[in-house]
C-alpha cells in the first residue's frame, strides 16, 4: 500500500503542474484536459481495488468528510488513505445544514448502509486555512479562520443532535486542514474545550502514544473507531513529512475557476483553481449557483482566465445499471436545465460563452459518461 500511495502522490504533483499550464489554453482544450483528469483518476481508483479491500478488512469503520469545494482539500491524499475509503460531501464555501432534506437523507442512508454491514461511522467535519497567508484560506468565510471554525463547531453540534447524543454508532468530529503543509488538526469532542491535536511531520507515530492522544480527545468514542482513526493520523504525519521534503510549491489561490460543477460524483475533481462545486443539497440552489456564476464572470472580466468560455458540468452518480442509472441521467439533465435558466435570467451576457456538459458517474469505477454535449 505504501508504494501505491507514493505513486498517487507523484501523480497528483504532476497533475497539479499540468493544471498550472492549462491557464492560457482555450476552453475546448481545457474541457478535454478535464475529461482526461477523470480518466486518470478512474485508472488510479481501479488499481487501488485490492488496497481498498484489504483496508476494509483491517479498518471496517465507514468514513465520510464534509468539506469545501476547494481542490486543495483532499483528505484521502492528506492521510495516505486508499481512494474510495473516505466518502466526500462537497459544497461551495463548505456550508452544510442537516435541516436541508436531501443532505440529511443522504447522510442517514450512508450511516444505515454502514450499519447493514456491521460498521460504525466517523464523520469528518472539516474547515481549512493557510498558516502562511490568511488570503489563501477559505474564501467562503472571507478568509476568516475564526468564522470558519465557529460554523464548523456549530454544524458539529447539529450532527450530534441529528444522530443522538452519546450514541455508540456515529461519531462526528471537527478536523481542520492547514493547506500549506496538509497538516490536520483534530478538535476535542467537547466544543467548549481548547484541547486539540495539531499534527506535524516530526511527531511520534507509535500506536500506543497516538491512541493515548485520541483517548484524551474522544472519551466516548468506540475503541474500534479509535483504532481505525489511528492510520489516518499516522498517514497524515507521514504525508506532512513528504510535503516538507519535496518543498512543494504553495498554490496561488486567486480565483481562476472556469468550471461550474453542479451535483454529485466529483470525487475525482481535486484540481485547485479549476471548479466551483455546488452540491445539490441546499433547498434553494439558485443562491450558490448565482454566487459561483458571479465569480466565473469576474474571472473572465478581470483577465484571470480567458474570456472565450466556461463550462457548466452537471453530474449525478449511480451504482447499478437500469433504474439507478436512468435516474442519474434525469438528475444531471435537470440540473443542466436549471443552471441554464439562471444564466438566461441573471447572466444573459454569458449565454454566448457557456458550454454545457451533463454526465453520470459510475461509483464502481469513478468513470464519467457523457449524456449530453452542447459544446458549440
Amino acid at each position: 500500500m505504501v508504494y501505491f500511495i507514493k505513486v498517487i502522490i507523484k501523480h497528483i504533483k504532476n497533475k497539479n503542474q499540468k493544471n498550472m499550464n492549462m491557464r492560457d489554453k482555450s476552453i475546448n482544450e481545457k474541457v478535454q484536459w478535464l475529461l482526461n483528469v477523470n480518466k486518470e483518476h478512474a485508472d488510479l481508483f481501479k488499481n487501488a481495488r485490492m488496497d481498498r479491500q484489504l483496508y476494509r478488512v483491517n479498518h471496517p469503520t465507514e468514513f465520510c468528510a464534509l468539506k469545501c469545494m476547494d481542490g486543495r482539500i483532499n483528505i484521502s491524499l492528506a492521510t495516505n488513505t486508499p481512494l474510495g475509503i473516505i466518502r466526500p460531501y462537497r459544497n461551495i464555501g463548505g456550508y452544510f445544514d442537516l435541516g436541508w432534506p436531501y443532505l440529511g437523507e443522504e447522510l442517514q442512508k450512508w450511516v444505515e448502509y454502514g450499519i447493514s454491514k456491521g460498521r460504525k461511522s466517523l464523520i469528518l467535519i472539516t474547515y481549512h486555512y493557510s498558516a502562511g497567508d490568511k488570503h489563501r484560506g477559505c474564501a467562503g468565510f472571507n478568509h476568516d479562520l475564526e468564522s470558519a471554525i465557529a460554523f464548523t463547531l456549530k454544524f458539529h453540534q447539529q450532527c450530534r443532535r441529528f444522530f443522538g447524543e452519546n450514541n455508540k454508532v456515529v461519531f462526528p468530529i471537527v478536523v481542520g486542514l492547514e493547506t500549506d503543509t496538509d497538516a490536520l488538526i483534530f478538535h476535542s469532542q467537547d466544543p467548549s474545550s481548547e484541547n486539540k491535536l495539531v499534527l506535524s511531520g516530526s511527531m511520534n507515530t507509535d500506536p500506543k502514544f497516538l491512541l493515548n492522544l485520541i483517548d484524551d480527545l474522544y472519551l466516548d468514542m468506540d475503541m474500534t473507531v479509535k483504532n481505525d482513526l489511528l492510520p489516518l493520523i499516522q498517514g497524515n504525519i507521514a504525508h506532512i513529512k513528504e510535503i516538507k521534503i519535496s518543498n512543494r510549491e504553495i498554490i496561488d489561490m486567486k480565483h481562476r475557476e472556469w468550471v461550474l460543477a453542479v451535483g454529485r460524483g466529483f470525487d475525482w475533481l481535486h484540481e485547485p483553481n479549476t471548479a466551483l462545486i455546488v452540491g445539490p443539497y441546499s433547498p434553494d440552489l439558485s443562491v450558490p449557483i448565482t454566487k459561483a456564476l458571479s465569480i466565473i464572470s469576474d474571472n473572465m472580466n478581470s483577465g484571470r482566465i480567458l474570456s472565450d468560455g466556461f463550462l457548466v458540468l452537471t453530474s449525478a452518480p449511480f451504482k447499478q445499471t437500469g433504474i439507478d442509472e436512468n435516474r442519474a441521467i434525469e438528475k444531471a439533465n435537470f440540473l443542466r436545465t436549471y443552471v441554464r435558466k439562471i444564466i438566461e435570467e441573471k447572466f444573459p451576457e454569458l449565454l454566448g460563452k457557456v458550454k454545457f456538459l451533463a454526465v453520470t458517474v459510475d461509483e464502481n469505477t469513478r468513470r464519467l459518461k457523457q449524456i449530453s454535449d452542447e459544446m458549440n
